[in-house]
């Protein structure tokens, strides 16, 4: 099904120009753009303990998702890339395993940070952090479970996260 998916999506490549820089401009550089309007939307919260709040929810399911986890399993797990195995070559380079995505682990993460403030923010940003995961198969540096994976890692990481906040501001 991976495949099938994987074939699906990145099928489309190649065949316009103008689309093929649409999803290298989604995969590549929509990230840079999401971590800008995170940190504005962040800077800008009310009263400044919610915002110190959010910062360290953000920071540490961060590391945990995309420094840890997803390091963790890239190590053990070490799984090639769509352009390695099918032999092809991408839309934009990418380097090291596969499983999970990191890309997706990051702004699964901060989505769901965002998410839990604010829900508007939260789906828009939801929805681009899919959108940056299709693009990257679209682009051929990713599995469709690739981004699967590192979406359900982000979204757990900040959900353990918070957790481990609610339970030490009860412990106070």
């Amino acid at each position: 099904m991976d495949l099938t998916l994987f074939n699906l999506i990145h099928s489309f490549a190649g065949r316009s120009s103008l689309v093929d820089w649409g999803g290298v401009l989604i995969a590549q550089y929509l990230p840079y753009a999401l971590v800008v309007a995170a940190l504005v939307f962040l800077f800008r919260m009310e009263p400044w303990k919610v915002r110190v709040e959010a910062f360290l929810a953000t920071a540490l399911s961060l590391l945990l998702s995309r420094g840890l986890i997803t390091e963790l399993l890239r190590f053990v797990w070490d799984r090639p890339r769509p352009f390695v195995t099918l032999g092809f070559e991408p839309l934009i380079t990418a380097g090291s395993a596969s499983f999970p995505s990191g890309h997706a682990a990051f702004f699964f993460a901060l989505s769901a940070v965002l998410f839990s403030v604010n829900r508007t923010w939260g789906w828009w940003f939801l929805g681009l952090s899919l959108l940056n995961g299709i693009a990257r198969v679209y682009a051929g540096v990713h599995w469709p479970s690739d981004i699967l994976g590192g979406a359900v890692i982000g979204v757990l990481s900040y959900l353990f996260v918070d957790y481990l906040m609610k339970r030490a501001k009860t412990r106070r």
